[in-house]
């Protein structure tokens, strides 16, 4: 009860997305699990932050990488926050908590030439299936948006006039993401091929191959499958796209705050890692081309 009361104030309130709040469910219920198994008890008002500590002790054992760790602590942070706010506790266990510290992780990224590779060497299936893969593929290099996001698309979202695709991004917030003259002409093919390949399907935009809305794991395994031809990089997402898109920018030289507004960050702290990313680049360009850089102290 006291987690539902929790999830159904991130759902109703928040608004967080379904995928957020069942992070959210899975960590609160591993912790009160941990509660029930080695102290034999689950009540709230009896959690103290010694264990949340021996909690952690036993994460870092199972080898739980510290992000992850840092991840559940910041579930068990909003939860005791909720509750102390609803007075259903005297005090918050986790003010007494210190996160392990994790070493920031550069996001992974495809490089232009193996994206200008998929996009014009790959020979895509003919009709519906071949031209939804590709501009599933290309919507989230061209854009930037979220799995979440491309799922929720509909026909209305998309404004040829003025070029623009609007998403619901986190929190239910609104944007507008430019597209370029081509991708329309893309987009119009498509939709074409669409209406005579499932008449009076309605507003959706992508559908799977029986017409029924995609969802994000349909849309996941597309992506892997191509990404696979011509990248060797470990992860495969449309996530690793979204990053692409931003890196891309980045070095191209954008300013960070247009790269911001259409990533739909809340924050720029959340896009400077981009930036990171061209750094790192340049660096590794200057250790390979300068002779100083060869040279020992």
């Amino acid at each position: 009860m006291q987690i539902q009361t929790f999830l159904h104030y991130l759902e109703f309130e928040k608004r967080y997305s379904s995928h957020t709040i069942l992070a959210y469910k899975t960590d609160l219920n591993q912790f009160f699990d941990f509660l029930s198994i080695t102290y034999q008890f689950q009540k709230l008002e009896e959690i103290e932050s010694t264990h949340i500590r021996s909690w952690m002790v036993d994460l870092i054992t199972q080898e739980v990488a510290p992000r992850s760790i840092n991840r559940k602590l910041s579930a068990l942070k909003s939860f005791f926050k909720f509750h102390l706010k609803h007075r259903r506790i005297k005090s918050n266990p986790m003010w007494k908590i210190q996160t392990p510290k994790s070493g920031k992780k550069l996001p992974v990224f495809v490089s232009k030439e193996h994206l200008k590779r998929l996009f014009e060497d790959i020979i895509f299936p003919p009709g519906f299936e071949g031209a939804r893969d590709k501009l599933i593929l290309q919507m989230f290099y061209a854009t930037g948006m979220r799995s979440a996001e491309l799922v929720a698309l509909n026909r209305t979202d998309i404004d040829f006039q003025k070029q623009e695709i609007k998403v619901f991004g986190k929190g239910s917030k609104e944007r507008l993401i430019p597209f370029t003259h081509k991708m329309s002409d893309q987009i119009e093919d498509y939709l074409k091929l669409l209406d005579t390949t499932f008449p009076d399907l309605g507003f959706f935009l992508f559908v799977n191959d029986k017409g029924k809305p995609v969802n994000a794991g349909f849309v996941s395994r597309i992506v892997k499958k191509y990404l696979s031809l011509v990248t060797t990089v470990e992860q495969k997402s449309p996530h690793v796209l979204r990053h692409s898109f931003a890196t891309h920018l980045s070095d191209n030289g954008a300013d960070l705050n247009a790269i911001k507004e259409l990533l739909g960050h809340s924050s720029l702290a959340a896009t400077q890692v981009y930036t990171h990313n061209s750094i790192e680049k340049l660096r590794k360009v200057y250790e390979l081309a300068h002779p100083k850089a060869k040279e020992k102290d």
